[in-house]
């Protein structure tokens, strides 16, 4: 069970990745104002910054053994902090995908966009180690001494029951943004924050599982991957086909930042 002093060494690790990616993201705003390119620095700081702190979210949940209520309290917090500090960035290739579909973002721009991504991703799980490794806490060091690795695999179902789970949580969280606009704006972010809470949900997940034995990187892909893409394509299909069929109007609201998206196009 992670102790006080455990708890306290994660939040000063949250709060130092926060106020990193904050001052790269302003000094990147700074240097290079007005360049079309700067939404792909964004992008790759801003997904650091998730995958970074899903990291240390995940030690603190799952090795950590951190109460549940406490657990959810962390993420639906950082789901704040992020949503206030991304400035644009999607960080999650569902989310590129949905926008690609939609026309706010050209072919070129969505592929970009994803490869940061996944890049960013990529850098989060190979700097987080070197930090766990200063040992700045009993969870850091136990966690060293496992080699950064878990015992279990975290799908601990079925493959097709597992996929289904992250295709129903990808389906709630898309149709959840494409209302969002109709909730009052000083209340979208908590209210994006709370639905994130509740579904626990990782579009990256790649990226924030540790080593675990138990199955292949393709059966985490189809989980992680294959589900939340087919959830985020039967939300679009329900938003953008089903219900105008049926009622004659579309659900998918006008995106405010669609012509700010098509000048970085």
């Amino acid at each position: 069970m992670a102790g006080m002093a455990d708890l306290t060494v994660s939040l000063s690790f949250l709060l130092g990745i926060v106020v990193f990616s904050e001052v790269a993201r302003r000094t990147v705003l700074y240097l290079f104002p007005n360049r079309n390119w700067i939404i792909y620095a964004l992008e790759l700081i801003s997904t650091f910054q998730l995958c970074a702190c899903t990291h240390e979210l995940k030690l603190l949940a799952e090795i950590g053994g951190l109460e549940p209520r406490i657990a959810l309290t962390l993420t639906f917090l950082i789901s704040v902090v992020h949503g206030l500090s991304f400035r644009g960035a999607i960080c999650n290739p569902t989310g590129a995908l949905e926008q690609l579909y939609l026309g706010t973002l050209m072919r070129r721009c969505a592929l970009t966009r994803i490869s940061c991504q996944l890049i960013a991703a990529e850098a989060a799980r190979r700097v987080m180690p070197h930090a766990w490794a200063l040992a700045l806490s009993d969870l850091h060091a136990q966690h060293s001494l496992t080699g950064f690795s878990c015992t279990n695999s975290p799908v601990n179902a079925p493959l097709p029951q597992a996929a289904a789970v992250e295709l129903g949580c990808a389906f709630v969280m898309h149709t959840a943004a494409f209302n969002a606009e109709k909730v009052e704006e000083k209340y979208r972010v908590p209210a994006m924050a709370a639905v994130i809470t509740i579904l626990v949900y990782a579009a990256l997940a790649f990226s924030i599982q540790f080593v675990c034995p138990g199955n292949s990187f393709a059966e985490y892909s189809f989980v992680y991957w294959i589900g939340p893409i087919l959830g985020m394509t039967g939300s679009l299909l329900l938003s953008d086909k089903v219900i105008p069929a049926i009622s004659g109007k579309s659900t998918i609201p006008k995106h405010s930042n669609r012509l700010e998206t098509k000048k970085m196009k």
